[in-house]
Protein backbone atom coordinates (compact mmCIF):
# COMPACT_ATOMS: atom_id res chain seq x y z
CA UNK A 1 0.00 0.00 0.00
CA UNK A 2 0.92 3.50 -0.44
CA UNK A 3 -0.41 6.62 1.07
CA UNK A 4 -0.45 10.15 -0.31
CA UNK A 5 -0.20 13.18 1.10
CA UNK A 6 -1.08 16.72 -1.38
CA UNK A 7 -0.62 20.17 -0.61
CA UNK A 8 -0.55 23.19 -2.16
CA UNK A 9 -3.58 24.13 -3.49
CA UNK A 10 -5.63 27.84 -2.74
CA UNK A 11 -6.89 30.66 -4.55
CA UNK A 12 -5.10 32.36 -7.33
CA UNK A 13 -5.84 35.26 -9.67
CA UNK A 14 -6.19 34.33 -13.64
CA UNK A 15 -2.22 34.20 -15.22
CA UNK A 16 -1.18 33.22 -11.56
CA UNK A 17 1.15 30.25 -10.55
CA UNK A 18 0.45 27.23 -8.01
CA UNK A 19 2.69 24.49 -7.07
CA UNK A 20 1.25 21.08 -5.65
CA UNK A 21 3.52 18.55 -4.15
CA UNK A 22 2.13 15.12 -2.93
CA UNK A 23 4.36 13.12 -0.09
CA UNK A 24 4.31 9.47 -0.75
CA UNK A 25 4.52 6.96 1.91
CA UNK A 26 4.51 3.58 2.70
CA UNK A 27 5.44 0.90 -0.64
CA UNK A 28 6.77 3.71 -2.96
CA UNK A 29 9.08 1.15 -4.29
CA UNK A 30 6.23 -0.73 -6.09
CA UNK A 31 4.85 2.27 -7.66
CA UNK A 32 4.65 1.87 -11.37
CA UNK A 33 2.90 5.03 -12.14
CA UNK A 34 2.35 8.71 -10.18
CA UNK A 35 0.75 11.98 -11.11
CA UNK A 36 -1.98 14.16 -10.61
CA UNK A 37 -5.97 14.22 -12.08
CA UNK A 38 -8.47 16.43 -11.34
CA UNK A 39 -12.19 16.78 -11.07
CA UNK A 40 -14.21 19.87 -11.58
CA UNK A 41 -17.87 20.37 -10.61
CA UNK A 42 -20.06 18.35 -12.49
CA UNK A 43 -17.31 16.93 -14.82
CA UNK A 44 -15.56 13.64 -14.64
CA UNK A 45 -12.16 13.08 -13.22
CA UNK A 46 -9.15 13.64 -15.78
CA UNK A 47 -5.61 13.28 -16.32
CA UNK A 48 -3.21 16.37 -16.16
CA UNK A 49 0.06 15.07 -15.63
CA UNK A 50 2.21 11.89 -14.89
CA UNK A 51 5.20 9.74 -15.13
CA UNK A 52 5.17 5.99 -15.97
CA UNK A 53 8.41 4.50 -16.53
CA UNK A 54 7.52 2.99 -19.72
CA UNK A 55 5.71 6.08 -21.02
CA UNK A 56 8.00 8.96 -19.61
CA UNK A 57 5.91 12.08 -18.45
CA UNK A 58 2.73 12.71 -20.15
CA UNK A 59 0.93 15.93 -20.29
CA UNK A 60 -2.48 16.58 -21.14
CA UNK A 61 -3.55 18.71 -24.20
CA UNK A 62 -5.09 21.36 -21.86
CA UNK A 63 -2.01 21.97 -19.72
CA UNK A 64 0.76 21.53 -22.08
CA UNK A 65 3.51 24.56 -21.94
CA UNK A 66 1.59 25.51 -18.58
CA UNK A 67 2.44 22.81 -16.33
CA UNK A 68 5.34 20.60 -15.60
CA UNK A 69 5.48 17.61 -13.69
CA UNK A 70 8.83 16.73 -11.83
CA UNK A 71 9.48 14.29 -9.05
CA UNK A 72 12.31 14.20 -6.12
CA UNK A 73 12.84 10.49 -5.68
CA UNK A 74 15.12 11.58 -2.48
CA UNK A 75 12.12 12.51 -0.84
CA UNK A 76 9.26 10.52 -2.40
CA UNK A 77 7.40 13.75 -3.87
CA UNK A 78 5.89 14.79 -6.97
CA UNK A 79 5.16 18.05 -7.82
CA UNK A 80 3.03 19.53 -10.11
CA UNK A 81 4.19 23.35 -10.74
CA UNK A 82 1.01 25.15 -12.88
CA UNK A 83 1.77 28.66 -14.16
CA UNK A 84 0.13 30.89 -16.70
CA UNK A 85 -3.43 29.58 -14.83
CA UNK A 86 -7.06 30.01 -16.32
CA UNK A 87 -10.32 29.80 -14.51
CA UNK A 88 -10.89 26.25 -16.13
CA UNK A 89 -8.12 25.27 -14.15
CA UNK A 90 -10.42 25.39 -11.36
CA UNK A 91 -10.98 21.88 -9.49
CA UNK A 92 -10.11 19.30 -6.99
CA UNK A 93 -6.14 18.22 -7.70
CA UNK A 94 -5.94 14.50 -6.73
CA UNK A 95 -3.07 12.83 -6.38
CA UNK A 96 -2.65 9.06 -7.77
CA UNK A 97 -0.38 6.45 -7.52
CA UNK A 98 -0.29 2.69 -9.52
CA UNK A 99 0.90 -0.15 -8.22
CA UNK A 100 -0.13 -3.40 -10.60
CA UNK A 101 -4.02 -3.00 -11.26
CA UNK A 102 -4.48 -1.02 -7.75
CA UNK A 103 -5.00 2.88 -7.88
CA UNK A 104 -3.84 4.80 -4.87
CA UNK A 105 -5.19 8.34 -4.29
CA UNK A 106 -4.74 11.15 -1.91
CA UNK A 107 -7.25 13.49 -0.30
CA UNK A 108 -7.28 16.11 -2.80
CA UNK A 109 -6.37 19.67 -2.59
CA UNK A 110 -8.90 22.49 -4.34
CA UNK A 111 -7.70 25.28 -7.07
CA UNK A 112 -9.43 28.07 -7.77
CA UNK A 113 -8.81 30.47 -10.13
CA UNK A 114 -10.88 33.76 -10.39
CA UNK A 115 -10.79 35.52 -13.60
Amino acid sequence: QVQLVESGGGLVQAGGSLRLSCAASGDTFSINAIGWFRQAPGKQRELVAGFSSGSGIRYADSVKGRFTFSRDNTKNTVYLQMNSLKPEDTAVYYCNALIKTIDYWGQGTQVTVSS
